[in-house]
């Protein structure tokens, strides 16, 4: 089995999907998880804290490929320094970075620390590749239930998706991971740009639900950034195939949300 991997966030949601991927191409996969599990289909478990920087080195010891996918609502950039500094000494041959569109342009805190992380990779003695990828479509169905549940749903005004599967995403870090390291390569998004208020009236359709939307304003720097449309991908970026619509029949299982896009 050649080129060991180690995948951080193995056990998330797109982790869940990266790992049996990487297996499958025969690389001898690693997981790092903050809690213990039992190895399973030939993938192995160790413990480890990237924040709290315990078991890191030892994690990352013997792994020719590093891919990164563990975050959070804060601190993505220190831990991803923590795991940059145990790869340059383990002299890791491939670090992959999941990162998010708009990381140098949103003015938010969660985007300041992906940019962070970004450039903690990039100032890094080790080879790397840092995709930026879209919302997923289950972050905004988590969005869109929880809006749904309100009598009357707020619409903040002006703000844009382009959300992208965790498949299709996965299956690009994929292919990233078994290349050559590639730098900074081009933004992954779903396969169209939605207003907010089309991906929560389609989810309110599919569930077969009607609530009144009401627009609101965004104010301020985070208003004018979402109405700059800094959270969406520039030119040249890769297209995903699994639409938001097909994701909500596959969800939802409803004949009524439209097909075939």
């Amino acid at each position: 089995m050649t080129q060991p991997a180690l995948v951080t966030g193995g056990t998330g949601t797109l982790g869940g999907l990266v790992v049996p991927r990487l297996r499958a191409s025969g690389l001898g996969v690693r997981v790092l998880s903050r809690r213990s599990r039992e190895a399973a289909d030939g993938i192995e478990y160790v413990t480890g804290d990237l924040l709290k920087n315990e078991g890191i080195d030892a994690a990352v010891d013997g792994r020719e490929i590093v891919v990164h996918l563990a975050g959070g609502p804060k601190g993505d950039d220190e831990a991803t320094r923590t795991l940059v500094r145990a790869a340059e000494r383990a002299g890791v041959k491939h670090l992959v970075l999941i990162s998010v569109i708009g990381a140098d342009r949103m003015p938010l805190g969660y985007f300041r620390a992906k940019l962070g992380a970004e450039r903690a990779v990039g100032a890094s003695s080790v080879p790397w590749t840092v995709l930026r990828a879209a919302q997923f479509h289950g972050l905004v169905f988590t969005l869109a239930t929880a809006m749904a549940r309100l009598p009357v749903v707020p619409i903040p005004r002006g703000v844009r998706f382009q959300p992208v599967d965790a498949r299709d995403v996965a299956e690009r870090i994929v292919e990233l991971s078994l290349a050559e390291p590639s730098g900074l390569v081009p933004a992954l998004a779903g396969p169209r740009e939605y207003d907010l208020a089309e991906l929560v009236g389609g989810y309110l359709k599919a569930r077969g639900k009607r609530r009144p939307l009401l627009p609101l304003p965004v104010p301020g720097r985070v208003g004018r950034a979402y109405r700059a449309e800094a959270n969406l991908a520039v030119a040249g970026i890769q297209r995903g195939t699994r639409s938001w619509e097909r994701y909500l029949i596959e969800s939802l299982g409803r004949a009524h949300a439209e097909p075939g896009r």
